[in-house]
This record gives C-alpha cells, sequence and structure tokens, in this order.
C-alpha cells in the first residue's frame, strides 16, 4: 500500500555558522527557491502518483527528483573533481543510456520518501560547498559529451547557475504533471 507522503521543507542549508552573505547567500537563495517549487510538486502524493506519467512524456514526479539529485550530485563532485567526475558521454552505450533513462521513473522498491530524502542530502551537500568552496572563480574542463563545447571550460560559479537552471526548468515540467495528478498547482 502506497502511503502519502508530506514535503519536509527543512532540508536544505544547515545556517548553524555565521551569516552567509553576497554572492553565496544569493546562489543558496536561488537554489532553495527552485528546490522548494520541484518538492512541492510531491505534497500529499502516494509513491504510485509520484511514478505515474501523466504526459505524453516517460517523465513522472519521483523519476524528475531522481534526475535532479543525479544531476546536481554530479555536477558537484565536477567541482571538486573536474570532469573525472563524469562518464566520457561520447562513449556511451545503448545499455548505459538506459540506466540514465532509470533516472526518470520511480522504480520497483523506490518510494517517494526516500527519493526525497536522497535529494535533501544531495542538496544540503551543494549547500555547504557553496559556503565553505574557497574560489567560485575555480573552473574545470568540460566532460566529453556531444553537448560541450571543445575546450569548455565551467567555473564553480557556473555549475551552479546551470544547477539552478536545470531544477527550474524540471520544477516546471513537474508542475505541469502535478496538474495533470487532479489539477493542483505550484502557483497560480
Amino acid at each position: 500500500m502506497s502511503e502519502t507522503v508530506t514535503v519536509d521543507e527543512s532540508a536544505t542549508h544547515d545556517a548553524a555558522r555565521e551569516p552567509v552573505t553576497g554572492e553565496r547567500a544569493d546562489l543558496l537563495e536561488a537554489l532553495a527557491k527552485q528546490r522548494h517549487f520541484l518538492r512541492f510538486t510531491t505534497r500529499d502524493l502516494t509513491d504510485e502518483q509520484a511514478g505515474r506519467r501523466t504526459t505524453a512524456s516517460q517523465l513522472c514526479l519521483g523519476g524528475l527528483i531522481k534526475h535532479v539529485t543525479a544531476v546536481e550530485r554530479t555536477w558537484v563532485q565536477f567541482i571538486l573533481d573536474g570532469p573525472s567526475a563524469m562518464p566520457d558521454f561520447t562513449k556511451m552505450t545503448e545499455a548505459d543510456w538506459a540506466r540514465r533513462a532509470d533516472e526518470f521513473r520511480m522504480l520497483p522498491g523506490e518510494t517517494l520518501t526516500g527519493v526525497l530524502a536522497d535529494y535533501a542530502e544531495v542538496a544540503r551537500r551543494t549547500d555547504e560547498l557553496v559556503v565553505t568552496l574557497p574560489d567560485l572563480d575555480a573552473a574545470q574542463p568540460l566532460p566529453k559529451a556531444p553537448w560541450s563545447e571543445p575546450g569548455g571550460r565551467w567555473s564553480a560559479r557556473r555549475v551552479l547557475l546551470h544547477i539552478v537552471t536545470e531544477t527550474a526548468q524540471h520544477a516546471g515540467h513537474a508542475d505541469i504533471i502535478r496538474e495533470s495528478l487532479g489539477g493542483a498547482k505550484s502557483m497560480g
């Protein structure tokens, strides 16, 4: 039997230190806002509802949360370790792409509670990095991927902005899916 999940909005930045100001505070606020919109779409849903496709796409709410979690985790690791944190997307096989597609689905045994908990932990680690990273200008060469500009480098700042953008884009997808599950909207 699926249980209904209530979203915990407190699972982001640990403010047990000096106040964060300036650009880092702005980045934390932008991340928190977009994460809120994404998580909010899952309020009061069962596991079954979180795994349901409601549009022509393969997307479901639980899968979107899983995907954003994986993207954020990987890009934060990229900030720390460079392109070795990511696969060489130009050499991925059909089996690799199929495994990656599982990020967009709720798989047997997965729960919305578990997916949200994993997302909260990744968000906590990202927020900690935003606060403690010595230099937001520190740059890494982009991983090999068809969508990466040859010889491109991204600073930690640009990666964090990419995470904000990715989260916002998928929060919009999630809002459409949620509205199709019974009319609930994130805004409006």
